[in-house]
């Protein structure tokens, strides 16, 4: 049986990796500068992850939400803690797309409108509500199209204001900084006039926060670099380093009601235990002030290339837009210098989103790299 040919992948074929380092079968090693979609948050094989998901898969796998789990608690008092959001309800899941799903799901559910309002060169996932919201209509088949979905301009207010006096918008959904997109941002003016125009036309605002979350732009979520907290954030990715989790942090004015949500394997005990481990290592090895010390350092290094070149994001979830076309570049990074980096919807975007763990001398490789391709 051949495999369902969906991705265009490169000849490689990790077998094992540490920190922020992968190796095939040949013991070829490749330095992960793109952590696997932003997933690898506190790099391969974590000592402290490993040890504790062994012990947990030891205890208890897996029961059902149908009993009490003190690891869920344990989950949403240290997110509680990190986030700032106290007012907040934790709803556990197992992917990027599924939180974003059901915070659509919610936001109908509160307000009675059914339009969803998003933004240009946004991503939010391949489910139904989900994959509508996103601006890419290659991926949305028949049935996805069926939502009452407006994309427009990020920040554009004139045209969000239209669309939201109409009176059905739920919810508007948007990433603090664009992942997919190509590390483009909303301004920090058209983000105030958002919020009060969601309030005065009853929609909720919804951070996907599925890659910038967990620590990925130096703070624990994007929202945290500005002064209003979103209604929903959803996270993924970078929340189980790895093993499939996401989750909702809901406010408190959105009524909880038995059986409106449910999931089968969300919250199980190892996703709760790969998520404390996450938290603690954040903790323990100060890696979202590493995020920010490692932004720092890379925007050094990428002005001293001397190019015209714009470098585009925050922390750890960065992006180069060099002006033209990166698709050579990321394969002669691969082939040539066995370094994994990332592209976007904008042809001219290399994307990095190491491990936070990362250092300058992993840096430095990539840099001496892009030095040789670029002279």
């Amino acid at each position: 049986m051949e495999l369902f040919d969906v991705y265009t992948t490169y000849d490689i074929a990790p077998v094992s990796a540490k920190g922020y380092y992968l190796f095939d079968g040949e013991g070829n090693k490749y330095l992960d500068l793109y952590g696997g979609h932003a997933v690898i948050s506190i790099g391969h094989a974590h000592p402290i992850y490993v040890k504790k998901l062994v012990e947990q898969l030891d205890r208890l796998a897996f029961y059902s939400n149908s009993v009490i789990s003190p690891l869920q608690q344990q989950v949403a008092d240290m997110l509680e803690t990190e986030s700032g959001c106290t007012d907040y309800s934790l709803f556990l899941c197992n992917s990027g797309a599924e939180a974003n799903e059901n915070a659509l799901k919610l936001a109908s559910f509160y307000t009675g409108k059914s339009r969803i309002v998003a933004f240009n060169n946004g991503f939010h996932g391949r489910t139904s509500a989900a994959v509508a919201a996103t601006d890419n209509s290659a991926i949305q088949a028949p049935i996805n199209k069926q939502h009452a979905v407006s994309i427009l301009a990020l920040n554009d207010l004139v045209a969000l204001e239209k669309t939201l006096e109409k009176g059905d918008v739920a919810a508007i959904i948007l990433e603090m900084i664009q992942g997919v997109g190509g590390l483009d941002e909303p301004e920090p003016g058209f983000l105030d006039s958002l919020y009060e125009l969601a309030h005065k036309y009853g929609a909720l605002v919804i951070a996907d926060e599925v890659q910038s979350g967990f620590g990925r732009t130096g703070k624990y979520f994007a929202f945290q670099h500005f002064p209003q907290q979103p209604d929903i954030i959803t996270m993924a990715k970078g929340m189980g380093n790895g093993f499939p989790v996401a989750g909702l942090l809901i406010h408190s004015k959105i009524e909880a009601k038995k059986g409106m949500l449910g999931t089968t394997f969300g919250g199980n005990p190892l996703a709760c235990t790969a998520i404390l481990s996450v938290m603690e290592v954040l903790a323990k090895e100060n890696l979202l002030e590493n995020a920010t010390k490692m932004e720092a350092y890379f925007r050094k290094k990428a002005s001293a290339l001397s190019l015209p070149l714009q470098v585009k994001g925050k922390g750890l979830m960065l992006g180069i837009d060099f002006g033209f076309p990166v698709k050579e570049l990321r394969a002669n990074l691969i082939y040539t210098h066995q370094i994994f980096t990332g592209s976007s919807k904008n042809p001219n975007v290399l994307r990095i989103l190491p491990p936070l763990n990362i250092d300058e001398q992993a840096l430095d490789q990539l840099f001496d790299a892009l030095k040789t391709e670029l002279s």
